[in-house]
């Protein structure tokens, strides 16, 4: 029997659409603190206790409500915001307090205290499961304190889904860091269990309050952007935005997350990813591909030009114009960064610019000056120590002129299997002239994808069930970036196959020497890394200033990071001194390895450490094998490419690089022949 469809009681109805706007104590803060802007105050106060599951108070000294607003304030569909649907394009505040309070009480216990300027008393209203059980006078100061306990404590199977007390903290944080930011005129105080976590002055300057919010370091090297229309740019004027100012940091102060970039429109903080990109795309090669400014952007879009009411959170917006928005925001940074001189022709710091590399002459020492024989097998019975990195540190051919000239690698090198053999996977070719950067901006830390096969099933098996990489004939090198190679389809003798016992038909095949390179790597320090974790004591300990966020973050994850060999001690409320680091980092960043403990605070946040450790050292060891790795635009030698196929075909998945990007794409002959339409009607007779 086909079950019977019901209307849902008013109760029910009231619970799931509050839960679409109180998705967790995050919510109840942002909407409360929303209120408490909008109600003219010039002094908030959080406090959270228990990550905001136990407690949330939200204290404001504005306009507060009279006995008789606090009861209509409860009401579903109430609010002092607009009249009708007329004002909906013209909103200039930020919550509705009635809908947010209704939808609090909803699913939690509500306490109201509130005494309106010049008021002769004030009134305590008492919320539970969406009931007024209590109203009457109570002795306060004017303006408002809401009190939210026992959060979805009627909706337990809401409740079930929150996190930890540090995570659900640290979204809280980034709200109410929002909002300082984009209220410099407010003096915002945060504090969790007790403790004052920041608080801002409240004098009107954005950067005093940046120094409470991100700390003195970060401060100092904020750089100020001005009204997009000051210079009286007709095209500007025309454009998206009537305005765009703020603040962002030199490109030297950065950080792995993208969270520190503070977005607002018409001041109101918001997620807005197109905003977002265009400072990032202002620093141009400024920043390293995995990393990101501190900013504080607040646009002026004119009425109707953004929606900032497509999701029921309200923190996502649409642009009417996304292009002309990232366009303006742009070019109002770049201007900002070229006046102070930081747009240059330099690399990222650590890099060498294309004018700065040193392009060795090729000499042609140790080099056979005859190519390979056509019949040459990539897959020598050599074992995977062969180096695919050596050759390219002394040729000449690493630039685009003499790639185009000779296209064919310079193989053929007598002792190249033996020096190979001893450093494949330890590359420490610098990037060749004209290339880009291997990783892109969501590389560093991402989510771990799926591992695929060679046909682009995920793979599930153990390394004797792994397939092996079939038997190919080198041909060459394309771009500079890719091995050509055939493939005969016969099977290789001891293969090991996947269990769909997979025969290749024959064909071509482009490995991209990168992401190969980059497989080898990840899976030798894996190896190091689940033998022991070795720490490196540093002889003076390095000190970090932290961000508000940051020392939130390091109380509660400090024995994670020692799990990692990142031993870490608080000196002060924002500074912390990095004693010791994991052996093999050090190896590789140097000097940089202490400011990693940093980064990787971030990456415990959406977990249990315990469950998560696994994963962010998965991510690092990522991280770590993608800058020494072969880059594109790389001439390798014989010896090289054999050494690095063989070192490949010897992973336990050698069909994808550790951000998920395939090592190889095969083109079968079958799909060749389509594509010359050699199956036309009397071909072959």
């Amino acid at each position: 029997m086909a079950p019977e469809i019901r209307e849902l009681d008013e109760t029910t109805r009231d619970r799931i659409a509050a839960g679409e706007v109180v998705e967790r104590p995050a919510s109840v803060v942002k909407e409360l603190l929303e209120n408490a802007l909008d109600a003219d105050a010039s002094r908030v106060e959080v406090r959270v206790e228990a990550g905001g599951k136990d407690r949330v108070v939200v204290a404001d000294d504005g306009f507060g409500m009279s006995e008789t607003e606090a009861r209509k304030a409860v009401r579903e569909h109430t609010t002092s915001k607009l009249r009708d649907i007329d004002d909906l394009d013209a909103i200039g505040t930020l919550g509705f307090r009635g809908e947010a309070l209704h939808a609090i009480g909803s699913v939690a216990c509500l306490t109201i205290r509130t005494k309106p300027r010049g008021g002769s008393r004030g009134t305590e209203l008492v919320v539970d499961g969406g009931d007024v059980i209590e109203c009457g006078p109570v002795g306060c100061p004017e303006g408002t304190t809401v009190e939210v306990t026992d959060l979805f404590g009627n909706v337990p199977a809401r409740r079930k889904y929150l996190k930890t007390a540090a995570t659900e903290f640290d979204h809280i944080q980034q709200v109410v860091a929002g909002y300082a930011l984009a209220n410099p005129d407010v003096a915002v105080t945060l504090e969790h269990d007790g403790r004052e976590t920041f608080a801002t002055p409240g004098d009107s300057d954005r950067r005093n309050a940046v120094l409470s919010v991100y700390g003195r370091e970060v401060a100092a090297s904020m750089i100020p952007v001005g009204d997009a229309r000051a210079d009286g740019d007709a095209e500007t004027a025309a454009g998206p935005l009537a305005g765009v100012e703020g603040l962002v940091s030199h490109p030297e102060t950065n950080r792995a997350s993208r969270e520190y970039m503070t977005t607002l429109v018409n001041g109101r903080y918001v997620t807005a990813n197109v905003v977002r990109e265009a400072v990032v795309d202002a620093y141009g090669t400024q920043l390293a591909p995995d990393r990101y400014p501190f900013a504080v952007v607040d646009i002026d879009v004119p009425a109707g030009g953004v929606d900032v009411n497509v999701h029921p959170r309200k923190l996502e917006v649409l642009f009417a114009d996304d292009e002309g928005v990232r366009e303006t925001v742009s070019e109002a940074i770049e201007a900002a960064l070229l006046e102070e001189g930081l747009l240059r022709s330099r690399a990222p710091r650590g890099r060498s610019a294309p004018e700065q590399t040193e392009i060795s002459p090729d000499t042609g020492e140790d080099e056979d000056p005859e190519l390979t024989e056509s019949g040459h097998r990539a897959r020598p019975e050599t074992g995977a120590g062969s180096n695919p990195t050596d050759a390219s540190r002394g040729t000449g051919r690493t630039d685009e002129t003499s790639r185009r000239d000779d296209p064919s690698p310079a193989w053929g090198d007598a002792d190249s299997s033996r020096s190979d053999e001893e450093n494949v996977g330890e590359n420490t070719t610098s990037q060749s002239v004209g290339s880009t950067p291997e990783s892109d901006r969501e590389d560093r830390f991402r989510e771990s994808p799926d591992q695929r096969t060679f046909d682009g099933e995920e793979t599930t098996g153990t390394p004797e069930e792994m397939d092996r990489l079939p038997e190919m004939r080198v041909l060459g090198q394309f771009d500079g970036t890719y091995i050509v190679a055939e493939i005969d389809g016969r099977e290789s003798s001891g293969a090991r196959r996947p269990s769909s016992d997979r025969r290749s038909d024959g064909g071509l095949v482009l490995v991209d020497q990168h992401a190969a390179d980059e497989r080898v790597n990840y899976e030798r320090l894996q190896e190091r890394f689940a033998d022991d974790v070795t720490t490196q004591a540093l002889a003076d300990p390095v000190e970090l200033d932290l961000t508000a966020r940051e020392a939130a973050l390091l109380g509660d994850y400090k024995e994670a990071l020692a799990r990692l060999g990142f031993r870490v001690q608080r000196t002060g409320d924002r500074t912390a001194a990095v004693t010791t680091v994991p052996a093999l980092v050090a190896e590789r960043i140097g000097d940089e390895a202490p400011e990693l403990a940093r980064d990787l605070l971030a990456e415990f946040v959406d977990g249990d450490p315990e469950g998560t450790v696994e994963s962010v050292v998965d991510d690092l060891l990522g991280d770590l094998a993608c800058h020494p790795s072969i880059k594109g635009n790389t001439s390798l030698r014989e010896g090289t490419v054999a050494g690095l196929l063989s070192a490949l075909d010897d992973c336990e998945n050698p069909y994808a690089c550790p951000h998920g990007r395939p090592t190889i794409i095969e083109l079968s002959r079958e799909e060749i022949q389509d594509r010359f339409e050699r199956d036309y009607p009397g071909h072959g007779g």
